[in-house]
């Protein structure tokens, strides 16, 4: 009798109980939950911020639905290398990205928004400390997260940045009590979200930390469970030894490493390959997690000043262009230019001299005749006979970097690559809008197409990896490599960064000649739950937050 009055009370409540509503309903979709898992048809129920049910759910029970019939459903996609920070901060839509289902622009590849010492300070905003916006890493992308993106951001402690904050551009080693000021700085930006220790070793100042300089600093993020990522010191003549003083690194300060924008660079190096993919897996085959990531191009893009010795730009830019116009100085650096060196990494030489360097981007209103120009086409039109003379005549010209296009690695190379389960993705570019001023800039189309181009033309069209191993390597796995809590798999409990799109359909557009095409075939993107691209159209929503790594302290 009891055991019937019981059952009677709880049909009765259970009756009481409304169905769950939800905010947006996701139904009729192919989900791709990002564990690299067969994918499987359910519905996703969004509230608030979070996915709340996955599943066969009423549409009656949401406010909106979106039908996805056709379409797969994902995780949004991680940007492991991201310049975006400077451009998000000037419009914060990130239109390159969110067309193509970015939901997570990772910055931080040796340069970062902090910490940022008094002179750092006055540089970026003048010497009235009342328009400073920020001195932290942390405060910087806070500021940016109040000040409105529609992506989520995140950071990695950039190590040039904080060697410039103690040691300023000189090429000397840091005294005890620099090197201690590094590692609190450090501390403070792990403390506040950091997801680990950055560095960018081909480039002055960060050529000259040595690797116990980085390893020291490197322990520092590995008390906060931090990552160590790297553009290590050689892609070209020295790129097994690099990535042997990356995987020292790792193993040194007990920390998880990774190679940015893997490649081999320069054609005399693409067979280093097949050592560099034995070597990380056969470590990894030890245990020691070292993974990599990488863009989708067989070019890269950098700045002129990547063929100079970095001897050339000790002291910092003023003391560069001073050497440059030195007849003696500048007679060295021209011939250290053209010849061959282990020493440091010449892109000149590995891009074959200046037929495979595009010049794309100048200060100076006169040179602008020249974007678009191989090095070796604006020597011709000059009347010039040397090509690296005139890279030294433009640079004192334009009294800047000069941003260029590299042509340095294999397709053949490209592929493998992306059939390695240890490699993720990043576009090494920012993110735009083609739109405005953006349309005079030259840039490489990475910004645009890197990860539609992985699944039009290598996923689909190729059929390298599978759509769900893909999927899983822009979602789950870095996600699970940076440590991130709740994100990265469309899980309930997890924040509703969902991207749908047509794998039938999505394509790359950007080419290197006209680099401002968006890609098509992403019709909605979700971040934390609100609808910031529907239909393939932006909604004007910013509703992206700063994601913080596992040191995080409130």
């Amino acid at each position: 009798m009891i055991h019937t009055l019981i059952s009677l009370l709880f049909l009765i409540l259970t009756l009481q109980v409304p169905p769950q509503t939800f905010d947006i309903v996701i139904i009729n979709g192919v989900i791709y939950d990002g564990t690299g898992g067969e994918p499987f048809s359910a519905d996703i129920g969004i509230k608030y911020d979070k996915i709340s049910h996955i599943g066969s759910i009423n549409p009656k029970n949401a406010h909106a639905v979106i039908d996805a019939k056709g379409m797969a459903v994902s995780p949004g996609f991680i940007n492991m290398l991201s310049w975006g920070a400077s451009p998000l901060m000037d419009d914060g839509r990130s239109m390159s990205g969110i067309k193509q289902g970015v939901t997570l622009e990772l910055f931080g590849e040796g340069s970062s928004i902090g910490p940022l010492n008094e002179s750092m300070r006055n540089e970026r905003w003048g010497e009235d400390p009342d328009n400073h916006l920020w001195r932290t890493l942390g405060e910087g992308l806070s500021w940016m997260e109040k000040n409105g993106v529609s992506t989520n951001i995140g950071s990695f402690a950039g190590a040039t940045t904080l060697r410039i904050h103690e040691v300023g551009y000189a090429d000397r080693k840091p005294t005890p009590q620099e090197m201690e000021n590094m590692k609190e700085l450090l501390r403070e930006a792990m403390q506040e979200g950091a997801m680990g220790l950055g560095t960018s070793l081909i480039y002055a100042p960060a050529f000259y930390a040595s690797t116990e300089e980085l390893i020291e600093l490197t322990s520092v993020a590995g008390e906060y469970n931090g990552m160590y990522i790297s553009h290590i010191r050689s892609e070209g003549n020295r790129f097994v030894e690099s990535v042997e003083e990356l995987i020292a690194i790792g193993q040194e300060a007990g920390v998880h490493a990774e190679i940015h924008h893997l490649k081999a660079a320069g054609k005399n190096n693409w067979h280093k390959l097949d050592e560099v993919i034995e070597r990380v897996e056969q470590v990894r085959a030890d245990g020691q997690p070292v993974t990599a990531n990488m863009y989708t191009y067989s070019a890269a893009a950098t700045s002129l000043a990547a063929i100079f010795p970095p001897w050339a730009q000790d002291g910092g830019h003023a003391r560069w262009i001073e050497r440059l116009k030195d007849p003696e100085s500048r007679e060295q650096i021209e011939e250290e230019i053209q010849t061959h060196s282990d020493d440091w990494e010449n892109f000149y030489l590995m891009a074959g001299g200046g037929e495979g360097i595009i010049l794309t981007g100048f200060r100076t209103p006169e040179l602008q005749k020249y974007v678009g120009m191989t090095l070796a086409d604006v020597t011709e039109a000059l009347g010039n006979e040397n090509e690296v003379e005139t890279a030294v005549n433009l640079t004192i010209k334009d009294d800047s970097r000069i941003s260029a296009i590299y042509f340095l690695m294999s397709e053949e190379n490209v592929q493998r690559q992306i059939q390695l389960p240890w490699v993720s993705f990043g576009s090494d570019g920012g993110t735009f809008a083609a739109e405005g001023d953006i349309l005079n800039r030259m840039m490489h189309p990475r910004a645009w197409g890197n990860f539609a181009r992985l699944l039009g033309k290598y996923v689909r069209d190729q059929q390298l990896v599978s759509l769900e191993e893909a999927v899983h390597r822009m979602t789950g796995f870095p996600a699970a490599n940076l440590k991130l809590k709740n994100r990265g798999l469309l899980k309930e409990g997890y924040y509703a960064d969902i991207v749908i799109f047509n794998p039938d359909t999505i394509q790359d557009h950007a080419t290197f000649e006209e680099p401002h095409q968006y890609a098509t075939g992403v019709e909605h993107v979700f971040v934390n739950g609100v609808h910031v691209l529907k239909n393939g159209s932006h909604t004007g929503k910013m509703s992206g937050r700063f994601v913080r790594g596992p040191g995080y302290h409130h």
